[in-house]
């Protein structure tokens, strides 16, 4: 019966930890987007690591790359809660310090509908604390569950 305690202990154990990493992971996404809804470059450069790549696939397949630092700029001049990107996580990965996340999302600009799409993120934990080291998103107006 101890052993059987234990074992269920050391489960509950693994499983909650599992439970707060992925926590840890939405709340770095979370981050970004609170950063541009609050149009605040500084949290959303301390979301993403220090070489993280932010890339976007057009319409007709070719793969744009932006700097991070000019994204940051960009969305800093924006009105206080005129960008508003609202994502949902439907599927997050995490081996050790890599987490795969997914995220389908709907971008509004103004409160109007922009377009949708989705997000496909790569973090790394460094230093205790995730970040995002790579996103590529599709952008699209059709096909939107609006």
């Amino acid at each position: 019966m101890k052993i059987l305690s234990l074992c269920l202990i050391l489960a509950s154990t693994f499983v909650f930890s599992q439970a707060s990493e992925t926590d840890l992971i939405k709340a770095s996404v979370n981050g970004l987007f609170e950063g541009m809804k609050t149009s605040d470059s500084t949290k959303i450069n301390q979301s993403f690591s220090n070489n993280a790549i932010l890339q976007t696939i057009t319409k007709n397949g070719e793969v744009k790359t932006e700097s991070i630092k000019d994204f940051a700029v960009s969305i800093s001049k924006a009105e206080k809660g005129s960008l508003d990107e609202k994502i949902v996580f439907s599927n997050i990965l995490v081996d050790g310090n890599l987490a795969s996340v997914w995220t389908p999302y709907e971008f509004y600009y103004q409160g109007k509908f922009s377009h949708c799409g989705v997000n496909s993120f790569q973090l790394v934990k460094t230093n205790n604390e995730w970040k995002i080291q790579y996103i590529i998103d599709t952008r699209r107006k059709d096909n939107c569950k609006k």
